[in-house]
Order: C-alpha cells, then structure tokens, then sequence
C-alpha cells in the first residue's frame, strides 16, 4: 500500500502559490490585535465569586466567634486513664462481656408506639447507671484500686444488664397480652 501512494504522489506536482510581501505583516498586525484584545467578562460569574466570598466570610466568622456557652476542650494527659478492663485480664474479660451483652440487649429490642413509655423509662435508669460509671471509673484514677471500686463497677454493669433482661422479658410480656387481645377480638 505504501508503494501505492508513493507512485500516485510520483507525478503530481503541486500549484506553486506565492504569498504577497505584505502577507507576513498582515498576519503580524491581526494576531497583535487578537491578542491584545480584551474579552468581555461574564457578570454571572462575577456576581457567584462575590457570593461565594460573602458566603465564606461568614462561615468563618460564625466558626470562630466566641460564644458564652463554649466547653472547654479536654486536654490529654499523658497518663493513662485507668478503668476496669486496665486493672487485670480478668476484669478486662469482665469488662468486656457485660458491655457486650448490654449492647446486644439494647440492639434486640423492639420498639413501637405501644410499648414507647417503658422503654424511655428503663434506659433513662440506664443512663443513670451509665453516668454513675464513668463517676466510679473517675474515682478509681483519683483513689486508685480498690475492692470496694471494683465491685461498685461490676456490680453496675451487672445491674444494667439485668434491668434490659427485665425491660426484654415485659415487652415480651406485654407483646403477648396484646396478641392474646387482638386474637379475643377477631373471635
């Protein structure tokens, strides 16, 4: 095929076009005039940059304004916190199994309209007992280990699993007494 194109282009000859003398001068003078030419700007996208500015400014200001309701941020100390789990491998076992189980009670539960007031009710004593831990955890770093911490811990994890057992067994309870009187109804 390259033979072919070479043959063909053997005998053609090409028209010898001549440019004028002032050619090159005329293509200077338009492309000096198509570059220094400026270009209207497009008001939409200057009107959104100037939003945008406004917009970031107040984002900004809002972020770091100081307000009178601020926490404090906790710094970390470099010593480590002890709880439970950091006493021994037995209570981190401990520890471990009764957080375990506590979050898989309160994922199991099952939640609706008829039974909201006594689930509200159990966890609201849940978060009690929650907070009341993380107070023993609090004075287990201030007074060290002792029996009687541990055994205050243990005993609210323990406690906390009992009371979503409880909270399980009554809306198992109430969940048949409503379908014992659905079933009184149908009849």
């Amino acid at each position: 095929m390259q033979q072919d194109i070479r043959e063909k282009l053997k005998d053609f000859k090409g028209d010898n076009i001549e440019l004028s003398k002032k050619h090159s001068n005329k293509f200077e003078a338009l492309l000096q005039q198509e570059l220094h030419q400026t270009k209207p700007k497009n008001k939409t996208f200057l009107w959104l940059s100037i939003a945008a500015s406004i917009l970031l400014l107040v984002s900004l200001g809002i972020q770091f304004y100081p307000s009178e309701n601020m926490e404090e941020v906790p710094t970390k100390n470099n010593t480590k916190e002890i709880t439970l789990g950091n006493i021994s491998p037995e209570f981190n076992t401990i520890e471990t199994y009764y957080i375990n189980s506590i979050n898989l009670e309160i994922s199991q539960l099952d939640l609706s309209e008829e039974n909201k007031d006594i689930v509200d009710g159990y966890l609201l004593k849940i978060a009690e007992l929650t907070k009341e831990y993380k107070t023993l955890t609090k004075e287990l770093n201030t007074n060290g280990v002792n029996d009687a911490t541990i055994d205050a811990l243990v005993r609210n994890l323990q406690l906390r699993l009992q009371l979503l057992q409880r909270l399980k067994k009554q809306l198992k309870q109430l969940k048949n007494l409503n379908t014992t009187q659905n079933e009184t109804q149908f009849i």
